[in-house]
């Protein structure tokens, strides 16, 4: 997806007003008509675009909540409280991983971590913060590191919600981070109360298929050059440092699994998955070894720097990635599937979960939001969302987001 093509003005606006961006401008209450645009999305790229939730006319489920109440339920009985990778949370939303370059620069990490423990949403910490920015035993590194946002994070969450996921990659095991968040006594308090995880990263949306791609100085390209490809000088001093992109077969993928539960058992096992053709049988191989929440990045979800040919041509895209993954999962299956990939609003994370999603990340429209507003632009952000979700899932006739599936939504093309 092109930059142009994802709706900043809007996120920022949400940053700001909150719940009230999910209606109208009221000054235009009662002076204008809406309701003009197209009904359908034939045209659209997205294939999630292209749905429409479609609310029915019969609705046992409402019938059965007013019993229960003993009133007529509104959209505020909606209950959106969930199970997010084996953590507690208010919404079906987590923040997704971001990392070190400047567009996520330390002072938005710091505040999309506070913000996400105030909320009670879990929270993913990029692979590349901590060789990037160090893990934060000194202090002079305090803010800028790893530990800085878990601590940031751990100082507002909320009690019983959240957690905080570390992902590494399998270039990045040797700089174990895994085994320094593990055997850290700061982070004892989240690890005893069940709210760590690890993820496994294995590929991401903007660019599956190939590795981490940074810009770092002449110095620090020759201080890495035995750790990672150091290939051209792409304008001033900059010099593109390149990942590899990581070896797996199903029994490379299930063994690295198994070894995460053996030497971390206190700590949950997310795996990152990029939007493969394979994305399905992946999943399934993750699932069955004990991953506690598989995440797909469909090919909309962002990073920072990606080749051009990647960003608009090379991935699924989420849609199609929920469609293949539903196509062999079980509809009664416990498993937990996250997704990220432009998810910005109400009715797109009404789709994925409808589609199968448990939980959907905010990557980009998280950083515009804490951009916007370091103290409150991701919480009011959140807020928007949740009550998109709550008017869209009563008006579908359910009251819990969990109710959602796929008799909710319809789709004009096959």
């Amino acid at each position: 997806m092109r930059a142009e093509d994802f709706p900043e003005a809007a996120i920022r606006n949400r940053a700001r007003t909150g719940a009230a961006d999910a209606f109208p401008p009221p000054e235009e209450y009662g002076r204008a008509l809406f309701g003009a645009a197209a009904p359908d999305r034939v045209d659209a790229a997205d294939p999630i675009d292209r749905l429409r939730l479609v609310p029915p006319v019969f609705v046992p489920q409402r019938l059965a909540r007013l019993v229960e109440l003993a009133r007529e339920p509104v959209y505020r009985d909606v209950d959106l409280e969930t199970t997010v990778g084996g953590f507690r949370s208010p919404l079906p939303l987590y923040v997704s991983a971001f990392g070190s370059t400047e567009a996520a620069s330390v002072a938005l990490g710091i505040a999309a971590s506070r913000q996400a423990g105030r909320l009670g949403i879990p929270m993913v910490v990029g692979e590349n913060v901590m060789p990037v920015n160090s893990y934060g035993r000194l202090e002079d590194d305090a803010e800028r590191s790893l530990l800085g946002r878990i601590s940031a994070y751990q100082k507002e969450v909320v009690d019983s919600y959240g957690g905080v996921v570390v992902q590494q990659s399998t270039e990045d095991a040797d700089a174990e981070v895994w085994n320094l968040v593990y055997s850290d006594p700061n982070v004892q308090p989240l690890l005893e109360s069940g709210r760590i995880a690890f993820e496994l990263k294995v590929g991401q949306g903007a660019k599956p298929g190939l590795g981490g791609m940074t810009l770092v100085g002449r110095d620090a390209a020759e201080r890495l050059a035995d750790a990672y490809v150091i290939d051209m000088q792409l304008g001033g001093d900059r010099v593109l440092r390149s990942s590899s992109p990581g070896t797996f077969t199903e029994e490379i993928l299930r063994q690295q699994i198994r070894l995460m539960r053996n030497n971390y058992p206190r700590a949950r096992v997310w795996v990152k998955l990029p939007p493969a053709r394979d994305v399905s049988a992946a999943a399934r191989v993750a699932w069955d070894a004990g991953a506690d929440a598989v995440t797909v990045d469909g090919a909309e979800a962002g990073t920072g720097w990606a080749p051009r040919a990647f960003l608009g041509q090379v991935g699924l895209p989420l849609g199609e990635c929920l469609r293949r993954i539903g196509h062999d999962r079980t509809p009664s299956s416990p498993s937990c599937l996250l997704v990220s990939g432009r998810i910005w609003e109400g009715a797109r994370v009404a789709k994925c979960l409808a589609l199968g999603a448990n939980a959907a990340g905010l990557g980009r429209a998280a950083l515009i939001a804490v951009d916007t507003d370091p103290d409150n632009g991701l919480v009011n952000l959140a807020g928007c969302l949740g009550l998109e979700l709550q008017l869209v899932t009563s008006a579908l006739g359910k009251y819990h987001v969990d109710a959602l599936d796929a008799e909710d939504v319809w789709s004009p093309v096959p």
